[in-house]
């Protein structure tokens, strides 16, 4: 018989998380799996049920939760041998993976896509020493997303992330970056610099709508420092999905890029607080199965 792991969140989906776990389980059962389930408690037990499921050669691995869930589960699997087949249920407040996958963001409707044995490669960036599944951030806009208080998601969703980045762009803060891709090198102030592998962001999916999921390259965008008027220009080109349009950016595509700064910058990885610089990122193409 084949076998899955599904990993709970049990305080995701307004700590509903648990109500799902008997229709998952017989949906599985009902595909000859047996089920083993592990909740998590506290940080990296996602990460470590993951591996543990990578060793013991497990068929599937079902993340039940958000954003954060998601990143460790798949933390635990992408440096692994074995990797199993994942599956997503997103209960997050933004869930940018689960939108850029097409995934139902509707929990019901999501867990009956696990019937489904329709699946796809997909690629993870590895960051330094980990690894992420959207995009990594750096600036003014990158540090504040990560400010955005539990409860303001709860309250407002994505539009949070918007309220507290809004408050960001008055300061018109920029940073000394120096970017190193495959012959080239890019030296300068930047307001912002994303390094996306999807389409969706903060759950808008219109920043970087060249972005696909196994295209195998790492999408890059450099806000120059602009004013405030011109700020406001590239926020709609943002909304409307075109901001490698956008003369005061600069936008390139690399399976490798390492950031430098002579100022002390931390990134956003993934809507969470990642490394100082200097990072390294690259890309593993099509390097995970998700059923979709």
């Amino acid at each position: 018989m084949k076998k899955a792991m599904l990993i709970v969140n049990p305080s995701s989906g307004k700590e509903e998380a648990l109500d799902h776990v008997e229709r998952i389980q017989s949906i599985l059962e009902d595909k000859d799996y047996n089920v083993e389930i592990a909740q998590t408690e506290k940080e990296l037990d996602a990460t470590k049920f993951c591996q543990d499921a990578c060793h013991n050669e497990f068929d599937l691995v079902v993340s039940l939760g958000g954003d954060g869930t998601l990143n460790e589960t798949i933390n635990g699997m992408v440096d692994q041998e074995h990797r199993p087949t994942l599956g997503i249920i997103p209960l997050g407040t933004v869930n940018d993976f689960a939108r850029a996958l097409n995934i139902p963001l509707n929990p019901e409707q999501a867990i009956e896509r696990l019937r489904s044995d329709e699946t796809k490669f997909v690629d993870i960036g590895k960051f330094n020493d980990r690894y992420f599944v959207n995009i990594v951030a750096v600036g003014a806009l990158a540090e504040a997303t990560y400010e955005v208080t539990p409860e303001q998601k709860t309250k407002f969703g994505p539009l949070a992330y918007v309220m507290e980045g809004f408050r960001t762009l008055t300061s018109n803060t920029s940073y000394p970056l120096k970017l190193e891709y495959d012959d080239n090198v890019w030296e300068g102030d930047s307001f912002l610099f994303l390094a996306a592998l999807t389409n969706s962001t903060g759950g808008f999916e219109n920043i970087a709508p060249e972005a696909e999921v196994n295209d195998g390259v790492i999408h890059g965008y450099i806000i120059k420092n602009v004013n405030m008027v011109r700020m406001a220009a590239i926020v709609t080109s943002i909304m409307r999905g075109r901001l490698k349009e956008e003369e005061d950016v600069e936008y390139f595509t690399t399976e490798k890029v390492h950031i430098s700064s002579n100022e002390k910058l931390v990134t956003n990885v993934d809507g969470e607080e990642g490394d100082p610089l200097p990072v390294s990122i690259q890309v593993l193409p099509s390097h995970i199965k998700v059923i979709v």
